[in-house]
């Protein structure tokens, strides 16, 4: 299996450790972003990143010491030192849209001619928000993609059979206890429709819930899509990560997909936070050049986490 895209020849990369079995590693130096990153921050994480202008940009989930969720965007020229912005995102909203009651857990990805950001948005219970930037310094927010309740809205980085597509997984207005996950297709990133089921959970990793992680990565053989399974045990959730394949012309059908997660919380700043025992990946760099990926997740709620794999140790996971 061969990643089709851009080479990113300077990209977060450690090798995986000697002796290691593991399909995914961490990054050595784990949390790569703290949760005092900036002055007011309680915590970071569940954050988007890219690559941009030689270096790399995002939006990132930053709740502050009122416990306020907000959105925030930082640049970097290592993908590992990041300079946050003190102040939230201020969307430039458009006539009769009315202002996010919070924002959290975005993905960013480009598409035609701009980064696009799909966030949870605060509108009367948490939905799909999206808005797109050209720089990370102004962003411009757009009509609301679907209506409550819905989280983890995921767009494809280019159209499929002429329409934009995005992944979601409806839910309730709480910790929901369900979850699957749909497709929905439009044709101009305003009206969305023809929504199509993906899948459900199937392994007791995710059995409680999934939810569409990174932006997913073209391949040769299919749409590589990293996505979040929970787990409800006896002292709550436990969120864990695995994989799957979708159709390249028809990404509703999953066409391969890990029977076991690929990570799940065993070290102290995944199991301990404001919500203990969370993985959860919200942003992938994949080089073409070398098939390295690297994963940015979030570790217990509280701080942002590095990890690595290759698209080889992903298929050799997907039994491909």
């Amino acid at each position: 299996m061969k990643i089709v895209g851009p080479a990113v020849p300077n990209m977060p990369w450690q090798e995986r450790p000697s002796g290691g079995r593991d399909v995914v590693w961490r990054h050595s130096a784990n949390p790569v972003i703290r949760r005092d990153a900036t002055p007011t921050s309680n915590s970071v994480f569940n954050s988007a990143v890219v690559p941009f202008e030689g270096g790399f940009a995002g939006v990132f989930r930053c709740d502050d010491q009122r416990r306020e969720m907000r959105l925030h965007s930082g640049k970097s020229d290592d993908g590992l030192t990041w300079r946050i912005e003190p102040e939230p995102i201020h969307w430039k909203l458009p006539a009769g849209v009315e202002p996010p009651d919070y924002g959290y857990d975005p993905r960013v990805c480009w598409i035609d001619d701009r980064y696009y950001v799909t966030w949870c948005n605060g509108y009367h219970g948490p939905t799909i928000g999206l808005g797109w930037t050209l720089d990370f310094k102004e962003f411009h927010m757009v009509e609301n993609v679907l209506l409550p309740f819905n989280r983890n809205g995921v767009l494809f980085p280019r159209k499929i059979g002429g329409r934009y597509m995005m992944l979601s997984r409806p839910s309730d207005n709480g910790h929901t206890p369900f979850g699957e996950i749909f497709l929905s297709q439009s044709e101009d990133l305003v009206t969305w429709g023809r929504h199509r089921w993906v899948m459900k959970p199937e392994q007791p990793w995710e059995s409680t819930k999934i939810g569409a992680g990174p932006v997913p990565i073209l391949t040769d053989q299919g749409w590589l899509l990293f996505y979040h399974g929970v787990l409800t045990s006896c002292n709550g959730f436990v969120y864990h990560w695995g994989a799957c394949l979708l159709d390249l012309e028809e990404p509703w059908r999953v066409i391969a997909r890990c029977p076991s997660y690929l990570m799940s919380p065993q070290m102290p700043y995944e199991q301990i936070g404001d919500v203990p025992n969370v993985t959860f990946p919200c942003a992938a760099l994949a080089d073409s050049s070398t098939g390295r990926i690297a994963v940015y997740y979030g570790g217990a709620d509280t701080v942002t986490c590095l990890a690595y794999t290759t698209v080889d140790a992903v298929a050799s996971a997907l039994g491909r």
